[in-house]
């Protein structure tokens, strides 16, 4: 049973997202986005890991916090490898990272470590604020590309544009971003509300950073002109159209999943969602997968940060946390449905379906924009919601 219990009152909830987004313009300053540099990584040259484990066992357990209910399999396969009992809890970002900050500053902390899918508050205010800190084992450094290493990027996964493969048996109905975006589409796209998603926000801003000539040649290639728009860019202009048309929004993955591909559905909607929701198809009979072919990407990945508290009471066990999930015996709950990981010597697991050249069909995450992604949030989050009424 995956675990997807509250952790605060949706207006706690309110709160996080709002402190995860200054309310100041994109070239603006904000206490958010001038906080002092990003601290380097904590790495132990001389670490022996037998000794960790011994130092780790002296603790007890701990508790670790995730987006995703996968961490649940990861917690057992670590109480089962060191014989450390650890929790893992679903949480949304927005709100581990508010549930984090108030226990570091009440000096009170419980949760030991957490996966963060929300890089721009990571290195934006966590670790720069003391809240989180970044511990890289030195034995897998050689391992983790050096700008995968703060914060450290423990894995990818994948949000992508999926259809169901028995009521569109010739392949998806949707070729080309664009097409999302026209009146027949209207009311048909399903996806996660943005300004409760802060990996679609930060899609968003990282459209605009560096996707808008992709999106001007799709336009082109789809309408034999270019693109004309009142908008400050390609990207914009795509999410107000987006916006605009109806989508249906929900509040996870797994209502996306049984919209599109439930097996009693009758009319063709597209999802904008995550791969692992893939594991319905053998789970409960659904018929998805991703929109292979559309121009000019099927989706987008995003990190996956591992940080541990830096007022951690466990503090050796949430190391020896973050050198399990760096490793295939650990990620390998996470990226069963696909995803790849952060140590360059683990492969992938499976190819989802409709993916199955990762770097040439997604639109990727650069890392060099997470602070991008923070300071430009709230002015995305404002442009969506004006535009979808």
């Amino acid at each position: 049973m995956r675990r997807t219990r509250k952790i605060v009152p949706l207006a706690l909830l309110a709160l996080a997202v709002a402190a995860c987004a200054p309310s100041t313009g994109p070239d603006a300053p904000s206490s958010a986005t001038s906080a002092e540099p990003l601290p380097g990584p904590s790495i132990d040259a001389s670490l022996d890991l037998d000794a960790l484990v011994a130092a780790a066992k002296k603790e007890g357990g701990l508790l670790v916090y995730d987006s995703s209910g996968d961490i649940e399999e990861v917690a057992k396969a670590f109480t089962a490898k060191y014989g450390i009992p650890m929790e893992g809890v679903k949480s949304d970002t927005p709100q581990t990272a508010e549930k984090m900050t108030r226990e570091h500053a009440a000096g009170n902390v419980t949760i030991d470590a957490a996966m963060y899918e929300d890089g721009g508050v990571l290195v934006g205010q966590l670790i720069p604020q003391g809240v989180a800190q970044t511990w890289v084992p030195a034995d897998l450094k050689d391992q983790i590309p050096a700008e995968s290493r703060n914060p450290l990027l423990a894995l990818s996964k994948a949000t992508v544009f999926a259809y169901n493969t028995k009521l569109s048996p010739g392949g998806c109905p949707i070729k080309n971003v664009w097409d999302l975006t026209e009146p027949e589409w209207a009311g048909k796209l399903v996806m996660q509300d943005p300004l409760g998603k802060p990996t679609v926000l930060s899609f968003f801003t990282q459209l605009d950073a560096h996707g808008n000539q992709a999106l001007e040649q799709a336009y082109q290639a789809k309408y034999g002109k270019p693109l004309q728009t009142e908008e400050k860019s390609a990207a914009y202009e795509w999410v107000k159209r987006i916006s605009a048309n109806k989508p249906v929004l929900t509040g996870s993955d797994e209502d996306i999943s049984a919209a599109v591909g439930a097996q009693n559905a009758t009319d063709k909607k597209i999802g904008f969602m995550s791969i692992s929701k893939f594991r319905n198809n053998e789970d409960k009979g659904y018929a998805q997968a991703t929109c292979e072919g559309m121009t000019p990407f099927v989706g987008f990945s995003y990190p996956k940060y591992v940080a541990i508290a830096a007022k951690s009471k466990h503090l050796n066990a949430a190391k020896l946390y973050v050198h399990f999930i760096m490793t295939e015996e650990g990620v390998k709950h996470e990226i069963g449905e696909g995803g790849v990981s952060g140590n360059s010597t683990v492969k992938p697991l499976v190819t989802p379906d409709g993916l199955s050249d990762w770097k040439g069909q997604l639109f990727h995450t650069d890392p060099a924009g997470l602070l991008g992604d923070l300071r430009n949030r709230q002015t995305a989050s404002d442009f969506w919601r004006v535009n979808h009424g």
